[in-house]
């Protein structure tokens, strides 16, 4: 049997996957850069779906996502990973490790910069570490449209980095869509010939409990204020699913009372808030009616503990 149709099997049961045609390319793409450059954003524009959350917050991204684009040519699987920096925390290390893992293990790396930023010593580091690899390296400069009119500058900086690596560089914004087709042309050119590992209109494999989690942790990272989102994890506890509604009934985790306090509001308000729209969400996700029931649980310093952080999803990732 085909090693494709095969893998289907594990994947999917009874879905197969088809063969690959001749000269049809796939592989897997680490997106990687320091936080706040649009790598969540990028995925989800170039996948044309939701799959990683976003926010102006810092470290929106805690887990390694995967986003499938299939197109006539290729098949390309995008790894949004966390943004690399320097850790103050069991989690933070966590992040950073699993980010870094992603670069030996993928077929190219897409490293992820803010354009309409002059170079700073966050995109330095990161480029530090991806001189060490073997794995070819595409540099992606962000944000173009926010550009100032004369962006020679700002550009001329990310030449350089790119040009002492000999790096080629791609312009976009993810944001706008502009420049995205020329990047997926020059992924899929870079890509060696391969089978399709997913079935074509697939995605992403993530777990759709998973995804509902981090709508719900969207929403409190985008109408709390600063010091909550780093100190938050959703679990979901229980889904349960009928014909005409699913119900899902979700923790919030905090570390203080007073971040509890924040989150629940003056009667209520503020978690009511959060519910609502993260309902809305979950509507879209998954197509149907949601009943959504959240919950406020303080865990001091989860953020330190490996079995709570084990417990609410994240671990050390080969």
């Amino acid at each position: 049997m085909n090693n494709a149709l095969e893998s289907s099997q594990n994947i999917a049961g009874s879905i197969t996957i088809p063969l690959a045609p001749p000269g049809f390319k796939s592989g897997f793409i680490g997106i990687i850069g320091r936080p706040n450059v649009g790598k969540s954003t990028l995925m989800n524009r170039l996948v044309g779906q939701k799959i990683a959350i976003t926010s102006p917050v810092a470290q929106t991204t805690r887990n390694r996502l995967r986003g499938i684009l299939t197109t006539d040519r290729a098949q390309m699987i995008f790894l949004d990973t966390p943004g690399i920096h320097k850790p103050h925390h069991e989690l933070g290390r966590i992040l950073v490790k699993n980010a870094t893992n992603v670069i030996d293990s993928v077929d190219i790396v897409l490293f992820i910069v803010d354009s309409s930023t002059p170079v700073g010593g966050g995109d330095r580091y990161v480029a530090e570490l991806l001189a060490r690899t073997e794995t070819p390296i595409i540099l992606g400069l962000n944000k173009a449209d926010q550009q100032p009119d004369d962006a020679s500058e700002l550009d001329g900086g990310y030449l350089a980095l790119a040009g002492d690596r000999d790096w080629p560089v791609q312009k976009f914004s993810a944001i706008e869509g502009t420049g995205l087709n020329e990047l997926q042309d020059r992924l899929i050119d870079t890509l060696d010939p391969g089978p399709y590992y997913y079935p074509p209109d697939l995605v992403t494999d993530q777990p759709e409990r998973f995804i509902m989690g981090e709508l719900i942790r969207e929403q409190v990272l985008l109408l709390t204020r600063q010091e909550i989102p780093h100190s938050v994890a959703v679990v979901i506890e229980r889904v349960e699913e009928t014909e005409s509604i699913t119900r899902v009934f979700a923790a919030i985790n905090v570390e203080r009372p007073s971040q509890k306090g924040i989150i629940i509001g003056k009667n209520g308000s503020m978690l009511k808030t959060i519910g609502s729209a993260a309902r809305v969400a979950i509507q879209k996700l998954i197509e149907g009616e949601v009943f959504l029931k959240l919950f406020v649980k303080v865990e001091p310093k989860w953020r330190e503990s490996r079995s709570l952080l084990a417990d609410f999803g994240y671990r050390d990732e080969e």
